[in-house]
């Protein structure tokens, strides 16, 4: 369909009022029905659309209760804790979800072992200190509850990604390894050093065939 080039006055008079009556019609795409923060109410005496939450109310699954030392990793004077807090308790349970979580969310950079050579510094990024350090090996268990939630130099919080209960079972698991590393082999049962060396080999192996880390 072909139109005119140019139209009369009153031709196009009708096009642009319902052109303006269309777009008056709704602005929801440009102010949105829901109040925005600090918006005005005519709701509300005050004024006000946000409201005062009712008190003692608290964010959905962010319930801490007393226990600050669970939540924190520190005293109420904000020191780190030595050990776990209370209702926390190691077992094999604990290691073995430790464990778990620990290849996936520290293993890249810290290594399965602790001795930061995951796979990610070994392609250029940089080096975390070693968990095997003396400094690290010393420090309270809180310390590393603490790291976790609120990150330490180029590591940022885990916070989002990992609850607090699993946060103390990675804190432990590294606990763990740093102690599976001066454990007297003498004091290992000849089942346990035949497994010990069986998982040697296999590793070896996987090195070999460029599968391992």
């Amino acid at each position: 369909m072909r139109f005119p080039k140019y139209l009369t006055d009153a031709r196009i008079a009708p096009l642009v009022a319902l052109a303006l009556g269309l777009s008056g019609c709704r602005l929801d795409m440009h102010d949105a029905p829901y109040y925005e923060p600090l918006e005005q109410s005519p709701l509300w005496e005050n004024g006000m659309s946000s409201r005062t939450p009712v008190p003692g109310t608290v964010a959905r699954g962010r319930f801490r209760g007393d226990n600050i030392e669970l939540y924190t990793g520190k005293t109420p004077e904000g020191m780190p804790i030595q050990g776990l807090p209370e209702g926390i308790e190691v077992d094999q349970a604990l290691l073995e979800r430790g464990k778990e979580r620990y290849d996936v969310f520290c293993s890249p950079c810290h290594g399965y072992t602790g001795y930061a050579n995951g796979m990610i510094v070994q392609r250029g990024y940089p080096q975390p200190p070693s968990f095997h350090s003396k400094r690290l090996k010393e420090i309270q268990l809180g310390h590393f509850y603490d790291v976790i939630t609120n990150g330490w130099g180029r590591m940022y919080s885990y916070a989002p990604s990992i609850p607090p209960e699993d946060r103390w079972a990675i804190a432990s698991y590294v606990r763990a390894l740093q102690l599976s590393q001066d454990y007297p082999a003498d004091a290992l049962s000849a089942e346990q050093r035949a497994k010990f060396a069986s998982g040697a080999a296999q590793s070896d192996e996987g090195h070999r065939e460029g599968g391992g880390h």
